[in-house]
């Protein structure tokens, strides 16, 4: 359910509030009222307004030393300040406006005329506070970023390190090399998701269709996949036709997805558990499925899962950076498909379904 938006009323006459609150009842806001500056000035951050209307003529202090207090305030700056005014000459109207005003209407309140400033004003605090969400997104994110592509990259320069020593024994030569090549492969695949995430969001991503021979690729990525599961003590199973059919894909992306499922599968599934691998075959048309027994995912979790830089619940030792199942979403509908996640009908678990 959406949050409803707040509105703060400042008037030393309660017979304006109600008023006020008979014009505007229908949109369904929430009124707070208060009777002079000081107690608005006392309550703006226990109400949050995302709107004040703020009466001009006030004892001990008016709306105009109140909105001035208000806009110098770096915290309050953002809420929008309609001022409620008897005034008419154009002069207190400007001085209005040169204390931070963002706009003002006059009384007797049309009723009209109010929900439509409300509304403007409303709208612009909404599109402001989404800035400022995506603003503070796109900073965690590029730290989370920055350290996941910091470890591989220290992992090189340790490993290189090492090899420099001398009379190093051949075993850890090799070893030191695989970790470099491994690192790698990790940074090499980090940077490729964004940049290809980045132009499929632009519109600027050419799909490379290739006829492609899905059980061929169903069987190197899992080949790959065999050691990190072995070492997880999960076994992989493997379903695919007996026949052998080919789809126009584009070959890379598609195995990325493929990678990204494989990957996660076994990130969030318990050892001594079996994840399936199935691909099926329909006249103009292919499915794959990844079943998986980790933890089942919860309906409200199975949107949020494929959003960009979210993550259904924190696994203890698993890292998330919440990319790869937004990539794979991104990825298959630029094929004009689909990818859902469904409960294990065979009890504790999810199959990931991709349609093609």
């Amino acid at each position: 359910m959406p949050k409803k938006q707040v509105i703060l009323i400042v008037d030393d006459d309660p017979n304006n509030f109600d008023v006020i609150e008979g014009l505007l009842y229908k949109y369904d806001y929430k009124l707070f009222y208060t009777s002079n500056g000081k107690s608005a000035l006392a309550q703006i951050d226990s109400i949050k307004p995302d709107l004040i209307l703020l009466d001009v003529m006030m004892p001990e202090m008016n709306g105009m030393e109140v909105c001035q207090i208000i806009k110098e305030k770096k915290e309050w700056q953002c809420i929008p300040i309609i001022m409620v005014t008897a005034l008419n000459d154009k002069n207190d109207l400007a001085q209005c406006l040169e204390m931070g005003a963002d706009d003002f209407i006059s009384k007797p309140v049309n009723g009209v005329e109010l929900a439509a400033r409300v509304q403007s004003m409303l709208r612009i605090k909404s599109q402001y506070d989404s800035l400022q969400e995506m603003l503070e997104l796109r900073e965690e994110m590029t730290s989370i970023i920055v350290h996941d592509l910091r470890n591989p990259l220290a992992n090189i320069i340790l490993c290189a390190g090492i090899l420099k020593m001398p009379n190093l024994p051949q075993e850890i030569y090799r070893q030191k090399l695989e970790e470099i090549n491994s690192s790698g492969d990790a940074l090499n695949n980090q940077i490729d998701t964004l940049l290809q995430m980045a132009k499929i969001q632009s519109g600027k991503l050419v799909l490379a269709y290739k006829e492609t021979n899905l059980s061929d690729l169903f069987n190197t990525e899992l080949k790959s996949f065999q050691n990190i599961a072995k070492a997880n003590n999960i076994n992989l199973i493997l379903k695919v036709p007996d026949t052998i059919k080919y789809f126009f894909v584009d070959t890379q992306l598609i195995r990325r997805v493929v990678q990204n499922l494989l990957s996660n599968a076994i990130k969030f599934s318990p050892e001594n558990s079996d994840i399936i691998c199935e691909l099926n075959y329909f006249d103009h048309s292919f499915e794959i499925k990844i079943i998986d027994s980790g933890k089942t995912i919860s309906d409200q979790q199975k949107e949020l899962i494929f959003k960009k830089y979210q993550i259904g619940e924190s696994v203890e030792g698993a890292k998330q950076i919440g990319l790869g199942l937004s990539f794979c979403k991104m990825a298959i509908e630029a094929h004009n498909g689909t990818i859902r996640v469904e409960n294990n009908p065979e009890g504790r678990g999810n199959v990931f379904i991709i349609s093609i």
